[in-house]
């Protein structure tokens, strides 16, 4: 079922009950809506989650950029919004995606790949596609 927006009047007063951190934040968590895979963690500032509620591609907040970044808009590794949902504290929200190639920024599916072992930490995936390939470099 395609995602449906809703108007700008229902989003406004969903972004208001919103309880953003001290610094205008919340995380934002990423899982695949078929699959249930859990790809990411980022952080939306209630500009980025209006933008994505209203349009239904998924943007969040760099905070080492200090600006929006629009999940995909250099790599072309695009999340279309299926589901958003607040916790019951509402101050996470969990977004349920379509991702469409990797998600992480290492051209891993998922930016989970660290397990923490017995033996320490291991990585239980690989790359699927190369920085270079990912964000088109030479």
């Amino acid at each position: 079922m395609p995602y449906l927006p809703p108007d700008a009047a229902t989003c406004a007063r969903m972004v208001e009950q919103v309880r953003f951190n001290s610094d205008g934040l919340i995380a934002a968590i990423a899982q695949q809506h078929d699959t249930g895979e859990v790809l990411m963690l980022a952080w939306m500032n209630a500009e980025a989650l209006t933008e994505t509620l209203r349009n239904g591609r998924v943007c969040y907040f760099s905070r080492s950029r200090n600006k929006l970044w629009r999940k995909g808009e250099t790599s072309g590794q695009v999340q279309t919004l299926i589901d958003a949902r607040l916790d019951c504290d509402r101050d996470a929200v969990l977004l349920l995606v379509d991702q469409k190639g990797v998600a992480c920024h290492t051209g891993r599916r998922s930016c989970f790949f660290n397990a923490m072992r017995p033996e320490g930490l291991v990585e239980i995936s690989q790359p699927l596609v190369g920085a270079d390939e990912l964000y088109k470099r030479t």
